[in-house]
């Protein structure tokens, strides 16, 4: 698949370049069959940045609950209502992107102690099969990159649904979730409590909020 070049202002010029997928590539069967109505979709989409959230939440200090996201990314995603198991997605990350909403916490978090965005500036999922689960729902296992570290990964993913914007393009949206342990991908600074917790769970939710628009042949 191409680039999505198309919508430039979506993303800036530093964002991280994604590799060339292959359709199919280890796929495995859906559940069930799609709704026919899917089919329209079969085609190539990218995420709009401006529509879209590719975020986290992690429990601090065992009574709060800290939110934060990332800001530049690049993606390819290919969806195929008809056969669902032929549907990829890449996303890859700049690591130095993450925002919480407080700059201290950000940096404490693209430092060595967390993210070490200086000598790993990428994170990257790339999807490794798709299939049908429910009616509107997908499951897609992935490989989720960090620190250099590749583990799998299953993201439950809903479709929201389809609309033609006033401009003319195509969007379809999909939610999706998952829960990963930090300290399987080397993340393992943490602090403890008097009380004897930790100031920062291990267990952290990954939450991708997608709204794409279609990309024409040759963008």
């Amino acid at each position: 698949m191409n680039l999505f070049n198309r919508a430039a202002s979506l993303r800036r010029s530093a964002s991280p370049t994604a590799t060339q997928l292959p359709h199919g590539s280890r796929a495995f069967g859906q559940a069930g069959p799609p709704d026919p109505a899917l089919a329209a979709l079969t085609g190539e989409w990218m995420i709009d940045r401006a529509h879209s959230r590719i975020g986290f939440s992690v429990r601090h200090a065992l009574v709060t609950t800290v939110r934060g996201a990332f800001t530049e990314y690049q993606s390819r995603l290919y969806f195929d209502g008809r056969d669902p198991s032929r549907s990829q997605a890449e996303i890859v990350l700049s690591t130095a992107s993450v925002d919480t909403g407080v700059e201290q916490r950000d940096a404490h978090l693209v430092g060595r102690d967390f993210l070490d965005a200086a000598a790993h500036p990428r994170m990257r999922f790339a999807s490794t099969a798709v299939r049908l689960v429910g009616s509107d729902v997908y499951r897609m296992t992935g490989d989720l990159t960090i620190k250099n570290i590749t583990r799998p990964v299953d993201l439950e993913l809903t479709y929201i649904g389809h609309v033609t914007d006033p401009f003319g393009y195509e969007r379809v949206g999909f939610d999706g979730t998952t829960t990963i342990n930090r300290s399987e991908w080397g993340l393992t600074y943490n602090q403890r409590l008097a009380e004897g917790g930790a100031m920062v769970s291990e267990k952290i939710r990954l939450q991708f909020d997608i709204a794409a628009i279609r990309t024409l042949p040759g963008n």
